[in-house]
């Protein structure tokens, strides 16, 4: 049981949601500007306006939903998150958060409460960047950290730019300049997230209060060699991009773990060009995802990371590093942190503090206004996968620490 929210609610939206789709039954894909993604911000849409929101996109296609207040002068609470996913990840990664703040909006129309400073939830774009292989966009673009002027370079897979998506999308680029959230328009942020991690089931917890980020940083790497014909090309005659790229990514699970400190490096993604089974490859393009709590640790695994490609250059290839996404450790509000334990131990649900170790838009916003997030259990701590799953239960129970927190911050 819960206090507040209504699981039966917050199962019909997610799984709403989930139906736009581009691989149903094999995980979900909703990659930022597809139809899917369309289809899936018309749901948000409909569902804002059920709660009694009124709602608008922005020039990037961010939703916002507002539960106007007694005092419309007064800055917002934003709540929310993103309605993206990774390729074939899970239906609970982002929109979880995002449902969250529509079911808040649910309950302050149900219990018949006007607040007095406006809400406005929020449905994000490319958190997880993997569709223009930069994470966290939306935020990064409403606090001012990505300047609209790179959009028209930031390509997808296909070659096509943010700003040709747009378009396709039925956005407007010479918008742009409104992307931006002015820091009074906004009073604090809040954020439900599932944990992606083992650690609340194991522990029989329902919910944990984030102190702090890790910092993470994203680079692009790319070894040039050149093609040739896999049958008439001698192995003394070759520079295969492949065979550069496989020396390098051979080191790097070696540096996090020399390392240590809590620091871990992920290759996620290849791309290996022409792409033909009989041709020595000439472009080999990897991603690299580096975290750790202190950012004197990342930057080394950096410096280590360019060291390792360079050294592919001594053997002939040609290189290329690009950092794509640099994140500093990040502490949230405590004063939000506070509020939000004080709540969770009134509702007498069991909690903890938690670093998270995953990137979220809260680590955007925390230095632009006061922000907090909230984690609900995970089950087997599995995440960006068809296997990932929460309870409704436990999400109703986070959702209860979130609205009563707004509850009282917009009293």
């Amino acid at each position: 049981m819960t206090n507040f929210a209504n699981p039966d609610r917050i199962q019909s939206m997610i799984d709403g949601l989930d139906a736009f789709n581009a691989t149903p039954g094999e995980g979900t894909t909703r990659a930022t500007f597809s139809p899917e993604f369309r289809q899936a911000s018309d749901y948000l849409r409909a569902q804002m306006e059920k709660a009694g929101l009124v709602v608008r996109e922005d020039a990037v296609g961010n939703l916002f939903g507002r539960l106007v207040g007694r005092d419309p002068a007064l800055a917002p609470v934003l709540v929310g998150s993103h309605f993206d996913s990774v390729p074939h990840g899970g239906k609970f990664d982002g929109p979880a958060g995002v449902i969250a703040g529509i079911e808040t909006a649910f309950l302050f129309q149900e219990l018949g409460i006007t607040p007095t400073r406006s809400i406005d939830v929020i449905a994000m774009i490319e958190e997880e960047g993997s569709r223009f292989g930069s994470g966290l966009m939306a935020s990064r673009l409403l606090t001012g950290k990505l300047p609209t002027q790179q959009l028209s370079q930031i390509k997808d897979a296909a070659g096509i730019s943010f700003t040709e998506a747009m378009r396709s999308y039925g956005l407007d680029p010479e918008q742009l300049r409104d992307v931006l959230l002015p820091k009074e328009a906004a009073h604090a942020f809040l954020e439900l997230h599932i944990e992606q991690g083992p650690v609340l089931e194991a522990q029989g917890e329902d919910v944990a209060i984030v102190d702090s980020i890790v910092c993470l940083t994203q680079l692009r790497v790319r070894i040039y060699g050149a093609a040739g014909h896999a049958g008439t090309t001698p192995m003394n005659a070759r520079r295969d991009a492949l065979v550069g790229a496989v020396a390098v990514l051979s080191e790097l699970p070696g540096l996090a773990k020399d390392i240590g400190q809590n620091a871990v490096l992920t290759v996620g993604k290849v791309d290996v060009k022409p792409g033909g089974a009989n041709v020595i490859p000439d472009e080999v393009e990897f991603t690299v995802d580096i975290r750790a709590p202190e950012e004197d640790v990342v930057r080394q695994l950096v410096a280590q990371t360019r060291a390792a490609v360079a050294r592919a250059e001594d053997a002939g290839f040609r290189t290329d590093v690009v950092e794509d996404l640099f994140a500093q450790p990040t502490m949230l509000s405590s004063e939000i942190h506070t509020r939000l334990t004080k709540h969770a131990d009134q509702l007498q649900l069991k909690s903890r503090s938690m670093v998270s170790g995953a990137g979220h838009d809260a680590m955007i916003m925390a230095d632009y206004v006061p922000t907090g997030l909230i984690f609900v259990p995970s089950r087997n701590g599995v995440s960006h996968s068809p296997d990932e799953w929460t309870d409704y239960d436990q999400l109703a129970r986070g959702v209860d620490v979130i609205f009563a927190t707004i509850r009282e911050m917009t009293e």
